[in-house]
């Protein structure tokens, strides 16, 4: 089995120890440029239309081209088909907007601070790597939680939309120093909190609790990334009579909950066993809804569901 794929969006296969990317790539230079991760399971692609969805509303978000789905869609289904179905992997859509020299030199007679016209050409790619240990014992025993502050309201999503905030960048270097500050504190992942003390999302997860048959998730508007994984999960809870809202959420309900779930594309579902330091007993609905996030998971619609 080979540890790493690499597909271009022309569908080509390439050598993924040989270089990729320009040092002047504007996504190196400035993280300016969106992603998906995904799960490759049996050697398909879960919720591979929801991926292509949330793509297509990042790139919107940055003004960046409108992406071909049909060429993405192809591109990952041959990386999905070159990496197998024995195990597991973690799959990588990258879009940024390309070479800084691309963008050629200003117009003449363009007064200071204004951009050029030129459009430079998008670099894309598909990528397929192995599952770390973190992700089996985050499924298996759970993640210790600390909340941490973010510093923003939640009325800023709306307020300042230039903050980009629900659009997957590759701006993430806040998010991994979260993670390093979680760490550090001896935990393995991190709750951000509003300003008014709500609650937001993780650095890479939603987060949904559970009061007996009700889930709760904060609302895109409030500032996070629509969750593919948590779509899913309600998707399979309402068809058994779940309760499933998107509701703005107190830092304090946390603790006046019956689980707290940190759901993701890869990880999937990751219950919280401790919150800053206080040990989360396990309610009797835990494996009810690890295998619901696995069913749903399964059963993800195509994009006009997204």
């Amino acid at each position: 089995m080979v540890d790493r794929v690499l597909v271009t969006l022309d569908g080509e296969v390439r050598d993924a120890d040989q270089p990729l990317l320009y040092a002047d790539d504007i996504g190196v230079l400035r993280g300016d440029g969106i992603f998906e991760t995904a799960l490759v399971r049996g050697g398909t692609v879960c919720a591979l239309d929801f991926h292509l969805a949330r793509l297509r509303r990042s790139a919107q978000a940055l003004d960046l081209p409108e992406p071909d789905l049909a060429r993405w869609r192809s591109a990952m289904e041959t990386a999905a088909k070159e990496w197998g179905s024995e195990e597991e992997g973690v799959m990588r859509l990258v879009l940024t907007r390309g070479r800084e020299s691309a963008l050629g030199s200003p117009k003449a007679g363009l007064r200071s601070g204004e951009l050029s016209e030129a459009v430079p050409v998008p670099t894309t790619f598909v990528m397929v790597t192995e599952l770390s240990d973190r992700v089996a014992a985050a499924r298996t025993e759970g993640v210790a939680v600390v909340t941490l502050t973010r510093g923003i309201s939640i009325d800023l999503a709306q307020a300042a939309p230039w903050q980009l905030l629900g659009a997957k960048t590759l701006s993430y270097a806040t998010n991994m120093a979260a993670l390093r500050f979680a760490a550090r504190m001896g935990a393995d992942d991190v709750i951000f909190t509003s300003t008014e003390h709500r609650v937001l999302e993780g650095p890479r997860s939603t987060v949904v609790i559970a009061r007996g048959k009700q889930l709760i998730t904060p609302p895109a508007k409030n500032g996070v990334l629509p969750g593919i994984t948590q779509r899913a999960l309600y998707a399979e809870a309402e068809r058994r009579g779940y309760d499933c809202r998107y509701e703005p959420f107190f830092t304090a309900d946390l603790f006046d909950c019956d689980s707290i779930w940190m759901l993701s594309s890869v990880t999937l579902a990751a219950r919280v066993n401790s919150l800053d330091g206080v040990r989360m007993s396990a309610p009797e609905s835990v494996a009810e809804i690890i295998e619901m996030v696995d069913r749903g998971i399964g059963r993800a619609g195509t994009i006009a569901d997204w």
